[in-house]
């Protein structure tokens, strides 16, 4: 059975925790093959807002790709892969591939995932949201990419914040139909 190539991109974007949640369980899977591209920005922000250290990412992943290897296989059409996830996506990550700048790894992939329609998903961390914000998102979705807010949900009754991290994980790998057993489901827990 062939496996299913994932990229993972982790940009500067605060929220690296779920790049970490993702990492893991996407790792845990045999029958995936994981790309990890990490922007300079991304490792800051790992840095600043968590305990976590690269190898937290790297461990998991197959490749690893730095974001100035704008000649890495996920930069060509010809490397078919079965997903993109740019997790977390910063709002000038947004901005670059709404407007086609690819002037690095990260941007480049989302590029070329987008016009070879395969799936693009953005999880998207900034609040509140601008116009300029809103109508880059408007763009990528219209191009077939997938906006996914970074807002976890309250249903599974969350006790830590690693459990608000692995609902976020839950519903990207619902996007790419991997299963996974991270959370209840609504509906699937006995209501009070």
């Amino acid at each position: 059975m062939d496996k299913k190539k994932i990229i993972l991109a982790a940009t500067g974007a605060s929220g690296t925790i779920y790049a970490v949640s993702l990492a893991k369980e996407l790792g845990k899977h045999k029958n995936i093959e994981l790309h990890l591209i990490i922007s300079d920005a991304a490792l800051k922000v790992m840095e600043l807002e968590t305990g976590f250290k690269p190898t937290d990412l790297t461990d998991h992943a197959d490749s690893v790709y730095q974001q100035n290897l704008i000649s890495g296989p996920p930069a060509s059409g010809s490397w078919q892969h079965d997903g993109m996830i740019i997790c977390p996506c910063s709002m000038s990550s947004l901005a670059a591939i709404a407007n086609g700048m690819g002037s690095n790894l990260i941007h480049r992939a989302a590029d070329v995932s987008l016009k070879e329609r395969r799936k693009l998903i953005l999880l998207t961390r900034e609040t509140p949201l601008s116009l300029i914000h809103l109508r880059n998102m408007e763009t990528i979705t219209l191009a077939g990419g997938t906006i996914m807010p970074a807002s976890p949900g309250f249903y599974h009754i969350p006790e830590t914040i690693s459990d608000l991290a692995d609902h976020m994980t839950g519903r990207i790998l619902e996007q790419l139909s991997i299963p996974h057993d991270l959370y209840t489901r609504w509906g699937e827990n006995s209501w009070r």
